[in-house]
């Protein structure tokens, strides 16, 4: 006889061996990142070039300390000289703090999507026969208004969202980063918009730190040269280790006082490293130049945004997405990548009022006001052509607040567009 069983209850036995585990986000992370002390911290994959970074700044002030400015201790009066040294090691300790703060917190990573959104136009190919299901897509491209100009926001196939106005996947962590600037080998993280402050500051830091030892190790070699009344030439030869830290701070002068100078024009114009290399805002107007005291301010004053990330939230082990049959093919739940998903946005601002220029992609821009934080939105298991660009659209145009109303407005491969105001 075939007895069918009541379902379980929270009472039953076993209910317990099948209730969904529980890992904190940072385990579930499906991106490249590295974290520590249980997702305090996040790095880059490659978090190793912190330690040799580290090494390149203590190696030469231990140096420092140990051949100059302990010889320079008594050389003035009112005991000045320990000031010598205890200022060049008090700001050591200052430039890899803030080394620490660029390179092992959030840059300001979007969340993904469990699911992509519902697909809202039909592949219409000549190989799709009778009786098999079309393929639908999603439009790679919509387009959002800001400032009286029009700019692309991207579909990203590995998060399965629209990414917002200067936000780029980067293709080392695996992750979409607002505000994406570039991804630094040096501090092993993205460069985006939590973090850009620490960077600057931090690149700024070191290159007074190395003028700081450029300066005093010709101190010392002048203080030789009038106590032996010798030349500066000799002089320098009885104290190698100046000549060793004088070549090597002047090269790294040339390294990361460059990068000062060059981010100081970009912070000015309200650009990114990356914007400054594709799309050439000095020949065009920048959307988001807000004048150089507010660009700045932006930067340096403006409120950092909270991370969208809860990294230590307890979340479900999500199960794997099972494979689906469609029109005859095999098809996985994720939407098909193409080689395009790698661009990471439109190479020229697109005019209102004048003709389009640029390729398709994600334009960045973003920069007036905070971005708010997007929930991940889902429309996995809609009506097919029920999905709002409304919603999608409005998300990423509320947080821009440059202009009442923001128009969006999607293209897909099928040439065709569809316009949505979103006020």
């Amino acid at each position: 006889m075939h007895v069918v069983h009541p379902p379980k209850t929270p009472d039953s036995a076993g209910y317990d061996d099948q209730a969904p585990e529980l890992l904190r986000t940072y385990q579930t992370w499906k991106g490249s990142n590295i974290f520590f002390l249980g997702g305090r911290f996040i790095f880059g994959p490659d978090v190793r070039s912190v330690f040799l970074s580290i090494f390149l700044i203590v190696a030469p002030v231990s140096v420092f300390c140990a051949f100059v400015a302990r010889k320079l201790i008594n050389d003035f009066p009112h005991h000045l000289g320990v000031l010598i040294m205890v200022v060049v090691i008090l700001f050591t300790f200052y430039v890899i703090i803030l080394l620490l703060m660029t390179s092992g917190r959030d840059p300001g990573i979007i969340p993904r999507n469990t699911h992509p959104p519902q697909p809202e136009t039909t592949d219409q190919s000549p190989e799709v026969g009778p009786g098999q299901t079309p393929q639908l897509r999603l439009p790679r491209i919509k387009e959002v208004t800001v400032n009286g100009m029009i700019v692309k926001v991207k579909y990203c196939d590995t998060c399965m969202l629209y990414r917002p106005p200067r936000c780029s996947h980067c293709s080392i962590c695996d992750n979409c980063v607002e505000r994406f600037d570039h991804h630094c080998p040096w501090v092993g993280q993205c460069i985006g918009r939590r973090n850009y402050r620490f960077f600057f500051m931090f690149v700024s830091s070191a290159t007074l730190l190395c003028i700081y030892v450029f300066g005093f190790c010709w101190v010392y070699a002048i203080k030789i040269m009038h106590s032996e009344y010798v030349s500066i030439w000799r002089a320098l030869i009885k104290t190698p280790a100046s000549i060793v830290l004088i070549i090597y701070t002047f090269l790294a002068v040339w390294f990361v006082g460059g990068l000062t100078i060059f981010h100081s024009y970009l912070i000015s114009t309200n650009q990114s490293t990356y914007e400054n290399f594709r799309y050439r805002y000095d020949r065009s107007e920048n959307p988001y130049n807000k004048g150089i005291f507010g660009n700045f301010k932006e930067v340096f004053w403006d409120t950092i945004p909270a991370s969208k990330n809860n990294f230590r939230a307890f979340v479900k082990k999500e199960p794997e997405l099972p494979t689906r049959v469609t029109g005859g093919n095999y098809v996985n739940s994720d939407v098909e990548k193409s080689p395009i998903d790698i661009e990471m946005g439109d190479r020229k601002p697109i005019w209102k009022n004048g003709p389009a220029t640029g390729d398709s992609g994600g334009t960045y821009g973003g920069g007036g006001g905070d971005l708010q934080p997007h929930p991940r939105q889902s429309s996995w298991g809609r009506r097919s052509g029920s999905w709002d660009l409304q919603n999608e659209v409005g998300s990423i145009a509320s947080g821009i607040g440059y202009s009442d109303r923001v128009s969006g407005r999607s293209t897909d491969s099928l040439g065709g567009s569809r316009d949505v105001v979103v006020k």
